[in-house]
């Protein structure tokens, strides 16, 4: 068993050829056709199990390999790889690797779920006293009568340290433009064979409890950073899910940060943070006007806010495909993997806490700030509501985030009765908050409701509104605990 580091880009094809017209690769590459099929059970046992099955060949060669999904952070891949030659076109279950155990008689079902077609380029590069591989595909993944094209350039790292990757990968962004690839081949192939995706929802994330708090981080923050990038290709024109979900990732990764924070000290962070607070910010806007659209489709303010609505998404637009962002998720995916904060001596005390302790203090306290904070809701401004609403959402990103470390029967009891208390907070205070913001909004466009933002954009009035969220804090303040 190998393992294998490599970062992962998306580009265009333009971008791929003015990054081979740049002058930034070395030498003539060499040059391969490959075809590769992947194999699975009709139920998609080994990806749910965290594996990939392909046959690949390639001058008349044929290689098997497995690989165990190990993505640590945005963009880069540390994965277990089992590889060997084989003469045949079906796979080789034997004990060379973990597939025949995982299997069992499941072995009997697999079949080639898609195939790819690839023209691969490969160039070796040294720099910054590292060597590693630039590997261009350029291709189509086929999968039944459907087909999907592919254009990514893989960095293996063969020697040295994997900031080079990274740093290299900024040099090939100021020649065309690239992002950070969050998809394996496989997944792309996986993803072809399934209906289209209007949107991309949280994944849970798998923390192993023998895992140490630094290697949790980067499995909560790659799972945000990869709700993002999953969303962010989908927002289009006129896509409130995909908006609506591309914006989650960016909230759910300001949160990991503010959680982990006792073990994130470095001098790269704040920055990261006022970049993350600029795109959530662009992101937000339109995700307001969305929600006040919704609820005024057939009404006399629908256009004037449709035409806002239309504004905000082309400032998305051109928010997104800006080398600013671009440059935000090099940096972070670097900070993420590399960063110093991984090995800062002033916090190796709070790293050495396991994850299980370090997510009881966390729940526990952001809890606490919910409890201490709300008080007489009906006594707060906009403002305060708003602030429990946050420390609300935090809460909820943290559940989220630790999940499985409590994953006992009653302990999965207590999480569902638990979540759906603190969606019941949520939701109401939701409803008072997109009061506050479909005011600010009305003023913006010039007009205002004539019945009044409390009583146009929500279903009872303003007072009777913060009676049902002061119930709802109650009865979430009674729900059990379930890290307890």
């Amino acid at each position: 068993m190998a393992k294998e580091v490599e970062l992962k880009i998306e580009l265009s094809v333009e971008s791929s050829k003015a990054l081979e017209a740049s002058g930034l690769l070395p030498g003539y590459p060499i040059s391969a056709d490959q075809r590769t099929a992947y194999f699975d059970t009709p139920d998609g046992f080994l990806a749910k199990s965290g594996f990939s099955l392909r046959i690949r060949e390639c001058d008349g060669k044929r290689k098997q390999t497995v690989k165990r999904d190990g993505a640590i952070a945005a963009g880069l891949f540390v994965r277990s790889e089992w590889e060997h030659a084989t003469k045949s076109v079906t796979p080789m279950i034997d004990g060379r690797t973990p597939i025949k155990a995982l299997l069992g008689a499941r072995a009997s079902t697999l079949f080639p779920q898609f195939d790819m077609q690839i023209e691969r380029r490969t160039w070796t590069v040294l720099h910054d006293h590292s060597e590693f591989e630039l590997v261009l595909d350029r291709g189509m993944i086929t999968a039944g009568d459907r087909q999907t094209p592919v254009c990514e350039v893989e960095l293996e790292l063969k020697r040295g340290d994997p900031a080079a990757l990274f740093d290299f990968a900024q040099k090939m962004d100021a020649v065309a433009p690239i992002r950070i690839g969050v998809l394996s081949k496989s997944e792309r192939g996986r993803r072809l064979r399934e209906s289209a995706i209007v949107s991309q929802k949280a994944e849970k994330v798998r923390l192993e409890r023998e895992t140490t708090l630094t290697n949790a981080f980067q499995k909560i923050a790659g799972s945000c950073v990869r709700q993002f990038r999953l969303n962010e290709s989908l927002i289009g024109w006129n896509n409130p899910s995909a908006l609506h979900q591309a914006r989650v990732g960016l909230r759910r990764l300001r949160s990991a940060i503010s959680i982990f924070r006792p073990i994130l000290a470095d001098d790269k962070l704040v920055p990261i943070q006022q970049e993350l607070r600029w795109l959530s910010g662009v992101l937000g806007r339109a995700r307001d006007l969305d929600v006040i659209v919704l609820r005024v489709e057939d009404n006399m303010f629908a256009e004037p806010l449709r035409t806002a609505a239309k504004a905000s998404y082309a400032d998305v637009a051109t928010a997104l495909a800006s080398q600013r962002a671009r440059k935000l998720l090099l940096a972070l995916g670097q900070w993420l993997a590399v960063g110093s904060w991984l090995s800062n001596p002033e916090t190796d005390i709070a790293r050495s806490v396991s994850p299980c302790d370090f997510a009881i203090a966390q729940l526990e306290r952001c809890r606490r700030r919910i409890k201490k904070s709300a008080g007489d809701l009906a006594s707060l401004d906009d403002t305060g509501r708003h602030r429990i609403r946050k420390d609300a959402k935090r809460l909820r990103y943290c559940a989220g985030f630790f999940e499985l470390l409590f994953d006992d029967k009653r302990q999965a009891r207590r999480y569902k009765r638990f979540m759906g208390a603190l969606d019941r907070l949520l939701a109401e205070l939701g409803t008072l908050n997109d009061i506050a913001t479909g005011s600010a909004l009305f003023t913006e466009i010039g007009m205002e409701p004539p019945e009044g933002p409390d009583v146009f954009l929500a279903d009872k009035p303003k007072d009777e509104l913060i009676d049902r969220a002061t119930n709802a804090r109650e009865k979430f303040l009674d729900a059990k605990r379930f890290w307890h």
